[in-house]
This record gives C-alpha cells, sequence and structure tokens, in this order.
C-alpha cells in the first residue's frame, strides 16, 4: 500500500508517504503543528491514542470500534467510564462526530464503528504533581473496578494512608473509584505525595 500511495502522489511535493510504526517514531517530528486523522488498528487504539495525546497534536481525528469510543467519550465517573476516560479527558476534549455502520467496510467487521474528535486543551484538564502516579492510580484502581476505592488502591498505598486521604477529601471509604471525577483521582495523587 505504501508503495501504491507513493506512486499516486509522486507529482505532489507537499505530500510525504511514511510507512513507520505509530508506536515507534517520533511523533513531533513529523511536522510543526501536526493534525492527525487515522483508521486505527482496534487491538492496539489505546496505545496509539494515549501516544497521539502525550505528542504535540491539537486535533485528532479517529475511526474507532463504536464501545471504545463510548469510553473515550464518557464522562469521567460516569457508568461507561474506563482509564482511557480519564487519560484522554486529561488532555483533550472528546466528541463523537459520527457513527459508521459495520456494512460500510469491505469486509464487514463484527464491530460497529465511530469518528471520534480528540481537540488537545491548551494544558491539563486538572493540576497534579506526578501524572505518573496519578494515571497509576486510575489503572489500579479499573483493573479492580468491582472493589471499593480503599480496597482497590490498598494495593499500592499502606490502608491507613488511604483511609486518611479519603478522609481529608470526604470520599467515603466504600465508593467504588470509577464513581471519583478526575479532580479527585488528582487529589488522591497529590496526597500522596504531600504525605510521604
Amino acid at each position: 500500500m505504501c508503495e501504491i500511495l507513493k506512486s499516486r502522489f509522486i507529482a505532489y511535493n507537499n505530500i510525504e508517504i511514511l510507512n513507520e510504526d505509530i508506536l515507534k517514531i517520533d511523533i513531533n517530528s513529523l511536522a510543526k503543528e501536526p493534525k492527525v486523522v487515522a483508521n486505527l488498528p482496534y487491538y492496539i487504539t489505546t496505545s496509539i491514542i494515549t501516544e497521539l495525546l502525550k505528542a504535540n497534536i491539537k486535533e485528532i481525528t479517529l475511526l474507532i470500534q463504536k464501545e471504545v469510543a463510548e469510553r473515550i467519550c464518557e464522562t469521567p465517573g460516569k457508568k461507561l467510564s474506563g482509564a482511557i476516560t480519564y487519560f484522554v479527558n486529561y488532555y483533550a476534549d472528546a466528541e463523537i462526530i459520527a457513527n459508521v455502520s459495520k456494512d460500510k467496510f469491505i469486509p464487514s467487521p463484527k464491530v460497529e464503528s465511530s469518528i471520534v474528535k480528540l481537540t488537545k486543551l491548551p494544558k491539563p484538564r486538572v493540576e497534579v504533581k506526578n501524572e505518573k502516579l496519578m494515571f497509576e492510580i486510575i489503572k489500579t484502581n479499573f483493573t479492580k473496578r468491582r472493589k471499593t476505592i480503599l480496597n482497590s488502591l490498598s494495593s499500592i498505598i499502606e490502608r491507613e494512608k488511604m483511609q486518611t486521604i479519603l478522609k481529608q477529601l470526604d470520599i467515603k471509604e466504600d465508593i467504588r473509584g470509577e464513581e471519583l471525577t478526575l479532580e479527585q483521582f488528582a487529589q488522591i495523587s497529590n496526597l500522596c505525595i504531600d504525605s510521604n
């Protein structure tokens, strides 16, 4: 396909065709103000979105699995939210701009698709002292989403310390982490650092 595209656009001097692994290439080196329009492989959608949002890209338009699109565009703390919801919400505004029926593809896949637009925020949505720690807390919570916030995070934060943090933030110990806002996860992360 790369060779076909190169020959098709050979007369254009404003198009460069690259055949690279998106997870290995330095995205920031591709253009001064890059925009991304892509049809992503569904099995690595989350990994690619993670890399795109970390890069210097203001606007990203993606065709992805509908179920994943709904999770990405959900409000943190609502029913469909997952770890990816919080990650995307930290960096960008997300909206589904169209749904694409599976019968529009050849061969037809087993899943429905959606077009999602991600608009990068000028700065992250919440202030956090350690992004890596906050996302570790969020990820840990969602790998144990049936547990309460206290039980799910006790594997990475000492239980008594976690109880103190929850009390400071007026968060009930028996709440599930999926009910928390991005701001609350940021506060938990910040208090973890402050209490060290």
